[in-house]
């Protein structure tokens, strides 16, 4: 995974079930509340940019009659 959090200026590359998060070049650690707050913003934007760009190609898909072949 690799998320980066705008307002934290770090890219999160993993996380555990306990809430603990790993930041790039840095070691595990809780993230206090405001840096939870920037990461699930950071992720909820993501997810709607990532829904947007799938919703584009499967319309450009059913527009063009059916999908490219892949190279």
């Amino acid at each position: 995974m690799r998320l980066y959090v705008e307002p934290m200026d770090a890219v999160l590359v993993d996380v555990e079930r306990d809430g603990r998060v790993r930041l790039e070049n840095e070691d595990w650690a809780q993230p206090t509340l405001q840096e939870r707050r920037a990461i699930l913003y950071a992720a909820s934007k993501e997810i709607e940019a990532l829904t947007e760009l799938m919703e584009i190609l499967e319309d450009a898909k059913t527009s063009e009659g059916g999908a490219p072949p892949v190279r």
